[in-house]
């Protein structure tokens, strides 16, 4: 399937079961995850070829029922080599406060599921993707400055690009970011909140193998986490508070490397080289509903949270193919895939698993910001209990990489390199 701009030629609207809205991961594996599964799809955004003088280095760090979703599509075999398995993840107490929460490890092979999730940086997943779509044959890619909902019928959607093309579908997927058109469009409110609160990502390479473990130095500010990628080389993600973010941007790189060096306390040997940087403020937003109208929310416009724990871009490849799933069996028994029971399951599908991944998140970050001595000690307690009970802390780690209860059928299968022990 090629792609084609947003000019409308013949002044016919398309006709699809479903279109999604935004082209960036969440959007793209939407797209394919609904055209894959029978519903006759458009996917609508801008720039999906990256520019190559402005590629995107930030990392996503994919759990392991992402990495199996990618593999059920057909996106996993292109970009398998350009990312790094994650097998370990050390968690350090580096807040110099009184009451020192213990440093803990956690190790997949206690699960017996193999790594917890791969590393990879946002444009080889992104081409992955594209490239998946492109071959697709229930699905077409137009590119176009911009799109949005003109008009919500009793049983389509009009959605019509910048350029004059006019999409009618009965299900929008709404994969346009926090701040979503689409979602305002369909009515749903949302809550939103900051923090003060400033992260910054680049890429680094150092000296000592990082034996595919991810580093979380807990600081007060927020947490310092290094995530590997292949060779000896790393992800950083480096939350500060507004004014220092502000003032570690403008230095060369020369002495930023040496500030992640001293973050570091040597654990990566010698940092050699940093990449671009990016900074961008965090902040939180849930939705009042996770569909209405027509409208279901995918990505940033369902969801936004701190980056702790992996949780965003898998949430939102959840959001994607569980949406893809409920569409498809809509379309697959002659019903509508944008009737408000198709959309009553998805919200009712989607809603536990952001909520309480958006609240553990919150109350993780909000327990280094604070200064209380009883929250302190409540969760050096907690990390005591799971660095000493192995069932505990295997519980913890199966939550964190995948939901216990209703995982789409699209992220289920055997994991490479996978096997029975440590359950």
């Amino acid at each position: 399937m090629m792609m084609e701009n947003g000019t409308n030629n013949t002044k016919t609207a398309i006709a699809a079961d479903a279109v999604v809205v935004g082209a960036g991961p969440a959007g793209l594996a939407a797209a394919i995850a609904l055209g894959a599964s029978g519903c006759k799809t458009v996917c609508v955004g801008q720039k999906f070829n990256a520019d190559p003088a402005r590629p995107d280095t930030r990392t996503t760090a994919l759990l392991q029922t992402s990495v199996l979703f990618l593999r059920n599509l057909g996106v996993w075999h292109r970009c398998a080599e350009k990312a790094a398995p994650l097998t370990a993840i050390r968690m350090i107490d580096d807040t110099g406060r009184l009451l020192r929460a213990p440093d803990i490890e956690f190790h997949s092979d206690e699960l017996g599921t193999g790594p917890f999730g791969h590393n990879i940086i946002n444009s080889d997943l992104v081409g992955a993707l594209l490239e998946t779509a492109q071959s697709v044959p229930l699905l077409r890619l137009i590119e176009t400055r911009s799109a949005a909902i003109t008009r919500i019928a009793a049983d389509h959607v009009h959605v019509e690009t910048a350029e004059g093309q006019r999409i009618d579908a009965r299900l929008v997927a709404a994969a346009d970011g926090r701040n979503s058109g689409c979602r305002d469009a369909a009515g749903i409110a949302t809550k939103s909140w900051a923090y003060e609160q400033t992260a910054m990502a680049c890429n680094f390479e150092h000296t000592e193998p990082h034996g595919s473990c991810s580093n979380e130095f807990h600081r007060m500010a927020g947490p310092f986490t290094t995530v590997p990628l292949p060779g000896n080389a790393s992800s950083l993600v480096w939350v500060e508070r507004p004014d220092t973010a502000s003032s570690l941007m403008q230095i060369g790189d020369e002495e930023f490397r040496e500030r992640i060096a001293e973050r570091l306390h040597g654990l990566l040997g010698q940092v050699t080289g940093v990449g671009p940087r990016a900074s961008f403020p965090l902040s939180g937003l849930t939705p009042a509903a996770f569909a209405r109208n027509r409208v279901s929310l995918v990505g940033e416009a369902a969801h936004v949270i701190p980056p702790i724990g992996a949780q965003g871009l898998n949430l939102g490849f959840r959001d994607a193919a569980t949406l893809a799933e409920h569409a498809s069996r809509a379309v697959t028994a002659g019903r509508d895939p944008g009737s408000d029971a198709a959309l009553s399951a998805y919200h009712n599908a989607r809603r536990g698993d952001v909520l309480t991944r958006t609240i553990a998140v919150d109350l993780l970050n909000r327990s280094l910001l604070a200064d209380a001595v009883p929250l302190q000690a409540l969760r050096g307690a907690g990390l005591h209990l799971l660095k000493r009970i192995a069932p505990l802390r295997r519980l913890a780690m199966r939550q964190g990489v995948a939901p216990a209860l209703n995982l789409p059928e699209l992220m289920q299968g055997q994991p490479a390199g996978a096997s029975v022990s440590g359950n």
